[in-house]
C-alpha cells in the first residue's frame, strides 16, 4: 500500500472514533438546550436533521472499512498465520479501537521499515 493510501485511509480509520465523540456532544447539548428550542410542533430538530445523515454514512463506512482491513489481514504477509483468527475477531468486535492499531502495526509500520525505491 502505498503512503497516500496508507493516510487516507488513516483518516476515514479515525472518523468513526470522531464521530462518537460528536454524537455524544451533539445529545449532551440537545439535552442542556431542551427548553430553549423554538421549533414548529411536529418538526424536526435541526441537529436531528443534521446527525441522521451522518450517522447513517459512518455506519455504512464502518461496514466498508471492516471489508478493508479484513480483506487486507487474509492478503498481507505481515500478520503471522496463526494470529490472522485473532485479529480478525478483534477488528470485528473492538473495530473503532482495534482498526487504529492494527492500522499503525500492520499498515503504517511496513511503509515506513520499507527502503525508498
Amino acid at each position: 500500500m502505498t503512503k497516500a493510501k496508507a493516510i487516507t485511509l488513516a483518516v476515514f480509520t479515525v472518523w468513526p472514533f470522531l464521530y462518537m465523540i460528536l454524537f455524544m456532544a451533539s445529545f449532551f447539548i440537545s439535552f442542556l438546550t431542551m427548553g430553549q428550542q423554538h421549533q414548529p410542533p411536529g418538526g424536526m430538530p435541526l441537529m436531528f436533521k443534521i446527525i441522521l445523515p451522518l450517522h447513517l454514512l459512518t455506519m455504512l463506512e464502518m461496514f466498508g472499512l471492516m471489508a478493508i482491513y479484513i480483506i487486507h489481514l487474509f492478503k498481507t504477509e505481515s500478520v503471522a498465520s496463526d494470529k490472522k483468527a485473532l485479529w480478525a475477531v478483534v477488528l470485528f468486535m473492538g473495530n473503532i479501537l482495534a482498526m487504529p492499531i492494527y492500522w499503525y502495526l500492520y499498515i503504517w509500520k511496513p511503509i515506513k521499515s520499507a527502503p525508498a525505491a
